[in-house]
């Protein structure tokens, strides 16, 4: 409903025109989006929240790979040095908390690695057309798809009205804006760079946690997120001073 909202007031024709604008792309990227949502919800319902981020951890790298093969796109070495840092970062954060062996969660972690495959097609597909296709419609394909697909299981309604502005609030600054932005922010960025920096939504989770509600986070969990955040900021200064020798030598 947010992303309906948002096209009804940004597009001058109707938001069913902007989402069959969209052509093949829209459908792929929003079958995509909808591959995310509901894949990451069922992971973590079937096995824990470590499992489930060391497995999205893999993102970037699946995304290197990814637009490397089909966009022929050349990764920087500083961009893959980000990638190796960030990654070992997040080890390190829920990596005392990983648990294998049980079948619930290795099928979680199967479920769960849909999540960076789905993320890495949908990086590569809004690189590909995102700049002659708008495909910030594809977000709400999504939302229409994942919803379909989810509906049966959520009958009957049983939640309340705290519930479901929780739930509004969570659709908006947590899936539909953020999402809305990452396409905008996709024709300036890498697929690698873009998925490197939605790794700041697991990094500053347990923050929000800690000043909201208390909980207080581990040492590994603090210095884990520190080595996250610093290959972000070190992949991005260095890509600042390669855009400023470019403009000095031009």
């Amino acid at each position: 409903m947010f992303v309906l909202a948002a096209l009804l007031v940004t597009r001058s024709r109707s938001a069913w025109a902007a989402v069959r604008a969209t052509g093949g792309y829209g459908v792929l990227s929003g079958a995509m989006w909808a591959v995310m949502f509901v894949a990451f919800m069922l992971a973590l319902m079937t096995t824990t929240t470590a499992n489930t981020l060391i497995v999205n951890s893999i993102t970037p790298l699946v995304t290197a790979l990814l637009a490397r093969a089909l966009l022929r796109d050349p990764i920087a070495p500083r961009t893959w040095a980000a990638i190796a840092l960030a990654t070992g970062g997040m080890l390190w954060m829920f990596g005392s908390g990983f648990a294998g062996g049980e079948a619930r969660h290795l099928a979680g972690m199967l479920i769960a690695l849909a999540v960076p495959l789905a993320a890495a097609v949908n990086l590569v597909t809004l690189k590909h057309a995102g700049r002659s296709v708008d495909l910030i419609p594809a977000v709400l394909l999504g939302a229409v798809f994942s919803a379909a697909v989810t509906l049966p299981y959520a009958l009957p309604f049983t939640a309340g009205t705290h519930d479901l502005v929780l739930l509004a609030v969570l659709g908006c600054l947590q899936l539909g804006l953020p999402c809305m932005l990452m396409v905008r922010a996709s024709p300036h960025l890498s697929a690698p760079e873009i998925s490197l920096l939605a790794m700041l939504e697991v990094v500053l989770g347990p923050l929000w946690a800690w000043l909201g509600a208390g909980e207080a986070p581990a040492l590994a969990t603090l210095a884990g997120g520190v080595l996250v955040i610093a290959a972000l900021l070190l992949n991005e200064l260095a890509a600042l001073g390669v855009r400023v020798r470019a403009r000095r030598s031009a």
